[in-house]
C-alpha cells in the first residue's frame, strides 16, 4: 500500500500525475490511498504533526509518500525514512522528522538517484513517486539510496500548541496529543476560552468546545457550527492550556 499526503490540492492537476508516476513503477495490484491533499500549504511543521497523528492508522508495511515541499528545486535533500515498520518518502525539510523522532527505531536514507528528466518544480512526480513505488516493492538499491545517520532538518517532536489544520466543517485541529491534556483544562485560542466536552452532542448548538478527535489530537469545534468562523481561528494560531474549569455553584 502507498498512501499520499500532500498540499497539492485534490482538485488541481498534480495528484493525478503523482498517481500515474506511482503506477508506472509500483507492483501490479498495489493500492494507492489518498490520506490528504489539503495539508497546510508550504507548512512543513504543521504537516509534520498532522502526518504523525494520521500515520499510525495505516498498516505497518505502508509507504507514505509525503510532499509539502516549498523548497523544491533547492539544495534540500530527498529522503526515505523507516519509522518502526512504516516507510516514508519525501523532502528533508522537517516534514518527516516528527514521525522519525517518535518511532521506537528509525533509519534514514538520502535519495541519490535522479531520473533522466527531473522537473525543477515537481519532485513529487519525478523523484519521490518512483522511489516510493520501489520502496513498496522492497527495492532499496544502494545505487539509488545512501544510508545516513539521520535527517538534516529535525523539528521538535514534542506536542505543538498551535492550530495545524482546519477541516471543511471549520473544526480546528491542534498539534496537541489529547492524552497529555487533562479534561479539566480550559484552552485559550484567539481570545476565547473553551472547555472540554466528550462529543458534539454534549454541548448546546453554537457552542465552542474542545475534545479528543478520532486521531488522538485536541480539536476545537462548535456543535453544528464552525470554530473557524465563530472564533476567527487560523492555521498557526497558538493555543494555551489553562487551569481547571470551575464547577457551577
Amino acid at each position: 500500500m502507498i498512501a499520499l499526503f500532500t498540499d497539492f490540492g485534490a482538485d488541481d492537476i498534480y495528484v493525478g500525475q503523482l498517481k500515474v508516476a506511482l503506477l508506472r513503477h509500483a507492483a501490479p495490484g498495489t493500492s494507492i490511498i489518498d490520506v490528504l491533499h489539503t495539508a497546510p500549504n508550504y507548512d512543513a511543521q504543521a504537516g509534520a504533526h498532522l502526518l504523525a497523528a494520521l500515520a499510525r492508522w495505516y498498516p505497518a508495511d505502508c509507504v507514505l509518500l509525503a510532499v509539502v515541499d516549498p523548497g523544491v528545486g533547492s539544495e534540500r535533500d530527498a529522503v526515505v525514512v523507516q519509522a518502526d515498520e512504516q516507510w516514508f518518502v519525501g523532502p528533508d525539510n522537517g516534514l518527516l522528522s516528527v514521525v522519525a523522532a517518535r518511532a521506537g527505531r528509525a533509519r534514514t536514507w538520502r535519495i541519490k538517484w535522479r531520473p533522466t528528466t527531473l522537473s525543477a518544480s515537481f519532485h513529487g512526480r519525478d523523484l519521490f513517486a518512483p522511489m516510493a513505488a520501489w520502496v513498496s516493492r522492497g527495492e532499496l538499491s544502494p545505487d539509488k539510496l545512501e544510508e545516513t545517520t539521520g535527517l538534516r532538518v529535525q523539528l521538535d517532536a514534542g506536542d505543538l500548541a498551535e492550530i495545524i489544520y482546519i477541516d471543511h466543517y471549520g473544526n480546528a485541529l491542534t498539534g496537541l496529543r489529547a492524552a497529555a491534556v487533562p479534561e479539566s483544562a480550559r484552552l485559550s485560542i484567539a481570545g476565547a476560552d473553551v472547555e472540554h466536552a466528550r462529543v458534539f452532542a454534549d454541548v448546546q448548538p453554537g457552542r465552542a468546545f474542545w475534545y479528543e478527535n478520532s486521531i488522538g489530537l485536541v480539536e476545537i469545534a462548535v456543535n453544528r457550527g464552525s470554530a473557524e468562523k465563530l472564533l476567527g481561528v487560523r492555521i498557526g494560531d497558538s493555543v494555551q492550556v489553562g487551569g481547571e474549569r470551575r464547577a457551577n455553584k
